[in-house]
């Protein structure tokens, strides 16, 4: 259940991956989606007919203002666009506390957006560090009658859609599977017949909307089908979707990600992509063609090859170290690849060693030896780097590094690198500075 209702950042499932369970399970699920604010996903909601609570997007506080006139009425929900969970319960930067607060006037508005525009929320998901708030989402305040949990997701296991859904709504769905498990519905769906009549209601009424309702819900569920896969979507997670008091269907707030490989076909939804909400190293990373991913730990990894990556970090984890960050270089390691790799992995004040991991196959070792060569020359590097360079004139890669004279210690089992790896970040971490007298550890 956790794997179906599961769809965090590939940098969350890491981080918690590397203090819980094997870093090689933790990547089950490849990050490859894209994450967008919910007055986004409502408005993409809304043009397929999907009912969602009359809402509006401001940018400053007189624009909460007048969204609030605009709505009209006394009861609203004023929530800060940050994509991270946990919101209702975080605490903004300057000690304001709550990013999703009932208002009941375009005063109030006004002054909540205030406190909220500007300054970086804190949750659970983010971090000390926090998200930056740009923006607020004003919506009519809506009372349930019932409250239910639906999500479409790609299941691994079957190689195909599901849809999981629970009638205990408006709670987090972990805690549900966990706590109550037979309150789960999981409905597996042909991919070819999609979601017909008899699957949608069938799943209504199993769920326990009203007589009245069942046909808007059968209607609503096959319309979020309908986005998931016309566009590319790899999870709409709906929690709550509500049964009004006056019987209306209404998806209360949406969680909506997309393909990243489907970009070329999806261009509008990508540019609703907000980069202020992503890891700045993450982003300069895509832009040079790199997968990088920033954990915790003090042992800079550059590797060529997610399957050669993982069994990395996992052979550091094992030698007692700490992977500061999951990088894969892919199948052209290229000089300027190296140097950019470099940059991401220096730019962490932690990292106390780096860990070289490359199989050379489409390029050579001696190729890559001389790119590694010149990238510590130029950047005058003093962190010790531990390079394993197998394939291809592996040979020569290693006499090059070793003829070089700089902190580049050239070791060809992958076990021994790895435990020179882990010594090397002790020893300097009990320097108190990488740039001492470093003599390999023995």
């Amino acid at each position: 259940m956790y794997k179906l209702a599961c769809s965090r950042s590939l940098a969350a499932a890491l981080k918690a991956g590397l203090k819980e369970t094997p870093l090689r399970n933790t990547f089950s699920q490849q990050r490859r989606n894209l994450s967008i604010h919910e007055y986004r996903s409502a408005a993409l909601l809304d043009s397929y007919g999907i009912g969602i609570p009359r809402g509006y997007v401001a940018y400053n506080a007189a624009e909460a203002e007048a969204v609030a006139k605009k709505i009209g009425g006394d009861d609203m929900v004023i929530k800060a666009q940050v994509l991270a969970g946990g919101r209702g319960k975080g605490t903004f930067d300057n000690g304001f506390k709550g990013g999703v607060r009932v208002i009941y006037s375009p005063t109030e508005a006004k002054i909540l957006a205030d406190q909220m525009i500007g300054h970086k929320l804190i949750t659970k998901q983010t971090g000390e560090k926090g998200r930056l708030c740009q923006a607020v989402y004003i919506v009519e305040r809506k009372f349930a009658r019932r409250e239910f949990y639906l999500a479409v997701l790609m299941d691994r296991q079957s190689q195909g859609p599901v849809i999981v859904a629970s009638s205990q709504g408006g709670m987090d769905i972990e805690t549900v599977a966990k706590e109550n498990p037979s309150a789960i519905i999981t409905t597996n769906i042909n991919i070819h017949e999609g979601v017909t009549d008899g699957i949608a209601r069938d799943i209504a009424q199993k769920l326990g909307f009203s007589e009245q309702c069942v046909e808007d819900a059968k209607d609503t569920i096959q319309k979020l089908y309908k986005v998931f896969m016309e566009r590319d979507a790899t999870q709409i997670e709906i929690n709550p979707l509500s049964e009004t008091n006056d019987h209306k269907v209404l998806c209360m707030d949406a969680k909506l990600n997309f393909d990243d490989n489907a970009e070329f076909r999806q261009e509008e939804i990508f540019s609703w992509r907000d980069k202020s909400q992503e890891d700045a190293d993450e982003v300069k990373a895509a832009e040079h063609g790199l997968n990088f991913i920033k954990l915790d730990g003090d042992i800079g990894c550059l590797v060529n090859g997610a399957g050669l990556a993982m069994a990395t970090m996992d052979i550091i984890k094992i030698n007692g170290g700490q992977p500061a960050n999951f990088l894969d270089v892919g199948g052209g390691a290229t000089p300027e690849a190296i140097k950019q790799a470099f940059d991401l992995i220096t730019s962490d004040p932690k990292v106390t060693a780096i860990f070289v991991n490359i199989f050379g196959g489409i390029v050579r070792c001696d190729a890559i030896a001389k790119g590694l060569i010149s990238v510590v020359e130029s950047m005058n590097l003093r962190t010790p780097v531990i390079a394993r360079l197998q394939g291809t004139n592996g040979e020569q890669a290693h006499k090059l590094i070793n003829d070089s004279g700089l902190k580049i210690f050239s070791i060809d089992d992958l076990q021994s690198a790895a435990e020179k790896s882990v010594q090397f970040s002790k020893v300097v971490k009990m320097g108190e500075h990488p740039d001492f007298n470093m003599t390999e550890p023995r």
